[in-house]
């Protein structure tokens, strides 16, 4: 049994409820990927390999994980919840492309010595923090790119010509 198992078994024991196959299976899941998901997306995973789990199941095993500290509740401002490790999971940020979604997880050391000492400086003691920082991608930039240039090509050339006598 993994660590994260007994975390788990052990939370739900002391809340009074059964460990239960439907709950081993989608913790199994959940640790098995790496993205930042919905409870959306953990049921579709979920029900490849059990199609008996119900979506509601799927998502009160994920208020269990994150009431344990094995996951975390992230939102990147398109109103959406998705889910992301928590326990032994280093503090990182995130990178979020405003055109296709896209998430990219970063830690600066540089910055968070430079949020440490804004908060010294104001006399604050953080306690956690996030950073999103939302933006464009590499690959939508040039998909934006490619568009313009399609339609700067579509657009019609009209020239001018200058009336006689004017120049």
């Amino acid at each position: 049994m993994t660590e994260e198992q007994e975390i788990f078994h052990r939370h739900i024991q002391r809340a009074g409820l059964k460990r239960t196959a439907q709950r081993d299976l989608i913790l199994d899941v959940f640790l098995r990927t790496e993205e930042h998901m919905s409870s959306e997306d953990l049921y579709r995973l979920v029900q490849r390999e059990d199609p008996a789990i119900g979506q509601t199941t799927v998502y009160r095993t994920l208020k269990l994980l994150t009431d344990a500290g094995l996951a975390r509740e992230v939102r990147f401002g398109d109103g959406r919840a998705r889910y992301e490790h928590n326990y032994k999971h280093p503090h990182h940020d995130h990178l979020i492309c405003a055109e296709c979604g896209k998430t990219v997880e970063f830690f600066s050391g540089e910055l968070e010595a430079l949020q440490d000492s804004i908060a010294a400086r104001h006399g604050f003691a953080p306690t956690h923090h996030t950073l999103r920082m939302f933006g464009i991608c590499a690959e939508c930039q040039r998909q934006l790119g490619q568009r313009k240039r399609e339609e700067t090509a579509a657009e019609p050339r009209v020239r001018f010509a200058s009336a006689p006598g004017t120049s």
